[in-house]
């Protein structure tokens, strides 16, 4: 199976191995590089933070809303690589507009934050889905690799929150067939993208809220909460979008099922191929 690159989402890391099929298991054999991280190492500190947190204080998500995407014009504003500093003020964004939105997060980023933004993004009705533990090219990496990156980030929010996400996305939207079958074997689909704000690369709160509100509806959009020009555009694009009557959903909302097909990609409402957001490296 071929690479999938996203054109954007993140910045892309500095090379892509680019074959007919997977790479090999180390991340760059051909160079004779290490791995990226020691997986032990990891492990242990992981455990090491995990001890700390109280066991009997989770968080209660609120009840579904009952929104059919079929009929209403949604759009899931989706927000990558958190959380972050900012993500306390774009909760508070959201909270405003009884907006609802998907947060991919970082397995790093949540040990840091120490879960305060996780679990609150769980009461207050978002969805959170896994974007691996370091954001790591997941096709450059091992087996034994890509299921420590997505394991231990379904873990770390697990033990935080008692949610065990159904969702993922890889890093860069680059997957492969060592990809897929992690992601099936832990019960999680992949979820691309159908428009990405470039958010990552023009820090320019006019220019993300002028792409972003270019979606359609059944839109997945792509952003970044680590990014405070991102944080700063969200008023205005909730206004552009409330405006036309548009309706700010979880992507479990926009899809209007409980669980999606596991390993399986996804892009927009109602599509279940291969992601037309990524491509396609021959």
């Amino acid at each position: 199976m071929a690479v999938l690159l996203g054109v954007a989402g993140c910045e892309p890391p500095v090379a892509i191995l680019s074959t007919g099929s997977d790479p090999s298991p180390s991340v760059s054999s051909a160079s004779g590089a290490s791995p990226l991280f020691d997986p032990e190492e990891l492990a242990e500190r992981l455990v090491a933070i995990q001890r700390q947190w109280p066991r009997n204080s989770l968080p209660k998500p609120p009840g579904p809303r009952g929104v059919n995407c079929a009929r209403a014009r949604c759009v899931a504003l989706t927000f990558d690589d958190g959380p972050g500093p900012y993500t306390g003020r774009l909760l508070d964004i959201l909270a405003g507009y009884q907006a609802r939105a998907t947060f991919f997060v970082l397995g790093t980023m949540v040990a840091e934050d120490r879960g305060e933004n996780l679990r609150r993004m769980v009461v207050e009705g978002h969805e959170v889905g896994n974007h691996t533990w370091d954001h790591l090219p997941l096709p450059q990496l091992s087996e034994q690799a890509i299921r420590f990156e997505l394991t231990n980030t379904q873990k770390i929010v697990r033990r935080l929150t008692g949610v065990k996400m159904t969702m993922m996305r890889p890093p860069y939207g680059a997957t492969g067939r060592r990809v897929v079958a992690e992601a099936a074997r832990l019960g999680l689909a992949q979820v691309m993208w159908s428009l990405d704000t470039l958010d990552w690369r023009d820090r320019d709160s006019r220019m993300i809220t002028q792409r972003a509100t270019q979606a359609t509806p059944g839109a997945i959009v792509l952003m970044h909460d680590i990014h405070p020009t991102t944080v700063e555009a969200v008023p205005a694009i909730l206004d552009q979008f409330a405006k036309r009557g548009y309706a700010f959903v979880t992507l479990s909302e926009l899809y209007g099922v409980p669980r999606l097909v596991p390993g399986r990609a996804y892009t927009s409402m109602g599509d279940g191929a291969r992601g037309t957001a990524a491509t396609e490296i021959p």
